[in-house]
């Protein structure tokens, strides 16, 4: 029996931006890009945004040393989160690491990054709404943004998001 082979996605510019949190649709989301990426050439971009620590004008070393510790957690998150993005996309993720508040620093990423091609979000399943990032967007920057916004479900099963992909 002859076998129809897919041709190898031939690799491009386009980024799919992923931004890490702490919810756990965040897998999904990683996945669904990561498998995207492997059907289409794009690239997985993961982006982690660390919060500003409190001015501390009068303790400068305190400040220097939250800003550090944030930096190596921050680093930390997003070699977890490449690694699983390169065992399924089999591509190495681009990393961005940010300070700020979240929706100024999507938007500014998005904008600055013109290979950026879409955000990809993962929604909650739980009772209190899509989740914070979602309703963060849809209720305050979507309408800004110049890609599409992928929001997949949160509960998509491994082999949904290989046919979705």
């Amino acid at each position: 029996m002859n076998e129809v082979r897919r041709a190898a996605p031939v690799r491009t510019n386009r980024v799919l931006l992923c931004v890490l949190d702490d919810s756990k649709e965040l897998l999904v989301a990683l996945d669904y890009a990561s498998m995207r990426s492997r059907r289409t050439g794009a690239r997985v971009g993961l982006l982690c945004i660390m919060d500003q620590p409190d001015d501390f004008q009068h303790w400068a070393a305190v400040g220097d040393l939250m800003r550090e510790e944030a930096r190596a957690e921050a680093e930390s998150r997003l070699l977890q989160a490449a690694e699983r993005v390169q065992r399924l996309s089999g591509q190495t993720p681009i990393l961005y690491i940010r300070e700020g508040e979240t929706d100024n620093e999507v938007a500014d990423q998005i904008a600055e990054d013109k290979d950026i091609s879409f955000l990809i979000l993962a929604a909650s399943t739980g009772s209190q709404g899509p989740g914070p990032l979602i309703t963060l967007f849809v209720t305050k920057t979507i309408g800004n943004f110049h890609i599409p916004v992928v929001i997949v479900p949160g509960n998509m099963s491994d082999e949904e998001i290989r046919s979705f992909a």
